[in-house]
């Protein structure tokens, strides 16, 4: 049995230490409360030139980029509205990003979760959580390598998990589909050397934010976080500052990498 620990109290909050300036950064599933949110909030921080945030949720994503708008500065931040299981919108967001220099840092954020047993899983059900969570990696990526690779220069961030190494039941397509993101970065990576493009995937265990706990049980959610080293679930921008390391100069060296953002451990 995996022991439980004490809650520690979260860290303070890193200021920005312009990591990303002159970038022009796009991010799906940005609108929101999560990880995404988070990321985008981070990459302003961080200097980036111009963050082009999206969603497919029209009226929380214009609020968002009403909002960092006022904060950062309207020239700095975009948005398109933008399924990423549809090769139009993904064109779209990525020509977007040409008003600002072009993109220079992809991060696909985008995903899909569900809780459901192997034997009630419906194809559909299948079908829909690949289709947003790994499918989607592919296609924005194969978008910004025609943008980066001509250039000879980008990086792109993928959200894994870390259900893409351990067994969680009720999680078989996601934790498909996650580990599918892992074999697809590498294999990415190796493409992208050449032109100097690197690709790289951080693999959370546990970041909570209002929609997590909307959608799944609270019980889940209180066993994981006890199974934390921390005693509790990371920040949703503890996980974006490593998003963030992976996009800036301090990670040079790293392709293909999947690095766990993590206090869990079996």
């Amino acid at each position: 049995m995996t022991p439980t620990r004490a809650e520690q109290a979260a860290p303070a909050y890193v200021p920005g230490h312009g990591l990303l300036e002159d970038r022009t950064v796009v991010v799906t599933a940005a609108a929101g409360a999560g990880i995404g949110a988070a990321v985008v909030r981070r990459c302003l921080e961080e200097g980036a030139r111009a963050v082009v945030l999206s969603d497919t949720h029209e009226r929380r994503l214009a609020e968002a980029t009403e909002s960092l708008g006022a904060e950062f500065g309207a020239d700095r931040v975009a948005s398109v509205v933008c399924d990423v299981t549809r090769e139009g919108d993904v064109q779209t967001l990525l020509d977007a990003a040409e008003k600002f220099g072009g993109v220079s840092v992809m991060i696909n954020n985008a995903g899909l979760g569900g809780t459901v047993s192997v034997l009630e899983m419906t194809d559909e059900q299948w079908q829909r959580v690949l289709d947003v969570t790994l499918t989607s990696v592919f296609r924005c990526t194969r978008a910004a390598f025609r943008h980066m690779l001509p250039r000879r220069a980008g990086v792109i961030v993928n959200n894994a998990s870390v259900l893409g190494w351990r067994a969680q039941a009720g999680q078989a397509h996601y934790a498909a589909a996650k580990a599918g993101v892992m074999a697809f970065t590498r294999c990415a990576a190796i493409e992208g050397a050449e032109a100097g493009v690197r690709v790289n995937a951080v693999a959370p265990s546990l970041a909570l934010h209002p929609f997590l706990e909307k959608s799944a049980p609270k019980e889940l959610l209180a066993e994981l976080e006890a199974r934390e080293a921390f005693g509790r679930a990371a920040e949703p921008w503890e996980v974006a500052n490593v998003i963030v390391f992976l996009a800036s100069d301090y990670s040079t060296y790293l392709t293909g990498e999947v690095v766990s953002v993590s206090s869990q451990h079996p």
